[in-house]
């Protein structure tokens, strides 16, 4: 590219990159409701709030609360066999990233197994399920978008110990937008 391109495409770029900035100015946007919400945060490997969701030990990392209802995401740490059946949820979509161990997951009737590095996206009303398989416990990162299925997971968790009864998950699944298929 020559330089009297290269300084047109520049220019093009800062002008895109200034549009916000000049909305706002114009009263078109509105910086504080914009992100008056939203925080800056890190979050160390192991830091968070941890949960048992019927196995699913998850440690919830950023939530509607941090990201402006925008995205939750959580570290699934779970054993071997154990799993999510088949559902589908009417309000988020979810992403699905392999940190450590094997995944075999189901999303749309196709079946794969991912492992540390693979990522799966399912959308909203489509079905989906996932479960460890190998002998090793695996480590996965999801993300849900927009936020509030933590809640879910809170009242899920909050359930008495012992096996989890069936009807009950699948009424506080349905208060969210989740279905159980059969």
């Amino acid at each position: 590219m020559d330089r009297k391109n290269f300084i047109k495409t520049a220019g093009l770029g800062i002008g895109v990159a200034l549009i916000p900035e000049a909305a706002i100015s114009e009263g078109l946007l509105n910086k504080e409701t914009s992100t008056a919400n939203l925080k800056s945060k890190i979050i160390r490997d192991g830091e968070g709030n941890v949960v048992n969701v019927l196995g699913d030990i998850q440690t919830h990392i950023l939530v509607g609360s941090d990201t402006d209802n925008q995205i939750v995401e959580w570290v699934d740490d779970v054993e071997p066999g154990v799993g999510i059946p088949p559902h589908i949820h009417t309000k988020e979509d979810e992403i699905f990233r392999v940190i450590e161990g094997q995944i075999e997951i189901m999303v749309d009737g196709k079946t794969t197994v991912l492992k540390a590095g693979d990522t799966a996206f399912a959308p909203k009303n489509i079905p989906h399920s996932w479960t460890v398989v190998g002998t090793e416990k695996a480590k996965m990162i999801t993300s849900a978008f927009p936020a509030g299925i933590e809640m879910m997971f809170k009242e899920l968790a909050d359930l008495p110990p012992g096996p989890p009864d069936f009807e009950k998950v699948a009424k506080i699944c349905g208060n969210h937008g989740i279905s159980f298929l059969k």
